[in-house]
């Protein structure tokens, strides 16, 4: 009776931890209901690394480590963000104006020849590059919206601080803290603290 006893538990315990890891497998964070995978986030890292290869990149000062890994996760999440809080004020990106804003940044950056490294000095990945115009778009247009209401333009940069960090409250961010700590006091990504003393440890 005691062994089945603690099989059982055994097997409760298993089955507990198992579907657990599965309610969280695969989240890097969470933006309401929309969840960033980690698999999205590994292939930006992936390919950022990857794509390094292919250029110089002996003038640029290139994240690695715990910092790219917290910054392609921040790149998701605030392009989410961006996306959400221009839903909240019915403000919306086409696909078009993606495409015609494509094009005006190779023209800038001189041709598609460069666009490679354009997007590794800005810790881009290519296939990510849709992604930034659109997060871009959002941002313009509701800093337009913003004119258009009479918010001065100093006060700008404010008034989308105080709308990421309300939009980040609303839709309950979360972080999985392989990547570090969300503050929604400021709507930012930090490393986790690991060397926390406890007051014993003084002693």
């Amino acid at each position: 009776m005691k062994k089945f006893t603690a099989v059982t538990i055994a097997s409760v315990a298993a089955i507990a931890l198992f579907l657990t890891g599965c309610s969280q497998v695969g989240a890097a964070a969470t933006i309401g209901s929309t969840k960033i995978t980690q698999a999205t986030v590994q292939t930006s890292i992936d390919t950022v690394m990857a794509e390094r290869t292919g250029v110089d990149t002996t003038q640029m000062q290139l994240e690695t480590g715990e910092e790219l890994n917290r910054s392609q996760l921040r790149f998701h999440l605030f392009a989410g963000l961006l996306k959400a809080a221009a839903t909240s004020i019915k403000v919306k990106v086409t696909k078009a104006e993606i495409d015609t804003r494509r094009e005006v940044i190779i023209q800038q950056v001189g041709g598609v020849a460069n666009l490679p490294q354009a997007l590794v000095g800005a810790g881009i990945a290519s296939s990510d590059f849709d992604i930034y115009l659109e997060a871009v778009l959002n941002s313009e247009k509701i800093q337009q919206n913003f004119v258009a209401a009479g918010v001065p333009e100093a006060d700008i940069p404010t008034k989308m601080q105080e709308l990421i960090v309300a939009t980040g409250k609303t839709n309950k961010v979360t972080v999985n803290p392989r990547y570090g700590v969300w503050n929604p006091e400021t709507a930012e990504v930090t490393a986790a603290v690991s060397d926390v003393v406890s007051p014993s440890a003084s002693n």
